[in-house]
């Protein structure tokens, strides 16, 4: 068994069809969710030139933008998976990673 074979077991869905759409909704997402993280921080004031004056202030910007742009990333994920006609594959995705990022009551196993 393949490792396209083994994902789409793994991720319940039979077709290569579905397979590569979901694909190309995670590389959409990842590219956005970057694009969209910078002109938010910058309108909240989060800037690299606001963290000049503090010791590793670049490493500390660097820090709050990924954490920016992991909720970014999940809701522009929800978005493009329903554009792909696939949100109830990427809601049950999130829902895990929720749940393994310590959410478990909001979110309880099925």
């Amino acid at each position: 068994m393949g490792y396209f074979d083994r994902l789409k077991v793994k991720w319940g869905i039979s077709s290569n069809r579905q397979l590569w759409i979901i694909f190309i909704v995670f590389g959409l997402t990842g590219s956005s969710s970057v694009k969209v993280a910078r002109p938010f921080l910058d309108y909240i004031g989060l800037t690299p030139t606001a963290f000049a004056d503090f010791p590793l202030g670049g490493m500390l910007y660097w820090i709050l933008r990924i954490l920016a742009i992991f909720p970014i990333y999940q809701v522009l994920l929800l978005c493009f998976g329903a554009l792909f006609f696939q949100f109830n594959f990427f809601w049950e995705f999130e829902k895990k990673i929720l749940r393994r990022m310590g959410f478990k009551r909001f979110f309880p196993e099925p």
